[in-house]
């Protein structure tokens, strides 16, 4: 900056300093009206101008590190004072979140028990003890099979197992000899060919499986039943003989034909009538059993 000097009454003359309160303004001492010195005030106001911006960028720095600052120690607060801002993740405190197996309901463990087994209820005398009867046993007046309708004959109920009505003399042998204590017989019949079913009942399956296993199909057999809608078969001609066991139930079947007529291998319907009543009569004691299994499990 060009040093300036003018004269001033009443002291010593002064260097304007435009940021110093009542110091002087350089005007030029020519003439009679005096006029200001403008490249004199130009330069000032660039002085002026580049100290204000020198205030404003210092301000701003200041500012800036405050906000920092601030910021600073409003995170440093946070996570819960400076003593804990310099250590490793691992040493700060967990964050409580609740443990999703802590939380969860937990329950006793628990089974249903198993079904009960129909064939444990006619495995026995001794759980087997429901009302039994060739009646109960072989219901209604004929039986249905697929298509197939089976016209009911009679029934016959004794607990002379060995009687010479019933079977043959080797049969009813063979049941007396492994404790038969009931038999039980019953007839259906369809276009001339008729069927009839024995069932002898033993006081366990160990007994009945004997029995059966003692049975010759040619010579032991049930004799048959005629009445009511089934005509007198199988008297003295060859006819068709089963036997079977299950729980303590044997039974046995013999089908042919009404009037004297012998069964051959081609005769499928007697073949038929014969495995369709086996068939139903396992059916119909397998039911006995579950019928009581139901019973005992609703208890």
């Amino acid at each position: 900056m060009r040093p300036m000097s003018f004269g001033q009454q009443g002291g010593p003359p002064s260097q304007w300093d435009p940021w110093k309160p009542q110091s002087q303004q350089p005007w030029s001492s020519g003439g009679g009206e005096q006029t200001p010195d403008w490249a004199a005030l130009a330069e000032a106001s660039e002085i002026r101008n580049r100290r204000r911006r020198l205030f404003f960028i210092v301000g701003g720095a200041l500012a800036t590190v405050a906000i920092g600052t601030a910021v600073a120690m409003a995170v440093v607060s946070a996570s819960g004072g400076d003593d804990q801002a310099d250590k490793p993740p691992s040493s700060l405190p967990a964050a409580a979140i609740p443990s999703a197996t802590g939380t969860a309901p937990s329950f006793a463990p628990t089974s249903a028990p198993p079904p009960l087994d129909p064939k444990d209820f006619i495995a026995s005398k001794a759980k087997d003890t429901a009302p039994l009867s060739a009646k109960i046993l072989f219901p209604g007046t004929q039986l249905t099979m697929g298509s197939t309708v089976y016209k009911k004959g009679t029934t016959s109920d004794t607990k002379n197992c060995a009687a010479a009505d019933t079977v043959q003399a080797s049969l009813g042998k063979i049941l007396k000899a492994n404790g038969c204590t009931q038999f039980m017989r019953v007839s259906y019949t369809k276009d001339g060919v008729s069927v009839t079913v024995g069932v002898a009942v033993f006081d366990t399956e160990a007994l009945a499986a004997k029995a059966k296993g003692q049975v010759n199909t040619k010579k032991d057999i049930v004799k048959s039943l005629s009445g009511g809608a089934v005509k007198p078969f199988c008297n003295s001609a060859i006819c068709r003989t089963t036997s079977n066991s299950y729980g303590r139930y044997a039974y046995f079947t013999i089908a042919g034909f009404a009037g004297g007529k012998n069964v051959t291998e081609k005769d499928t319907a007697v073949f038929s009538i014969g495995n369709n009543l086996a068939e139903f009569t396992f059916r119909q004691i397998h039911r006995r059993g579950e019928a009581q299994a139901s019973t005992a499990a609703g208890e």
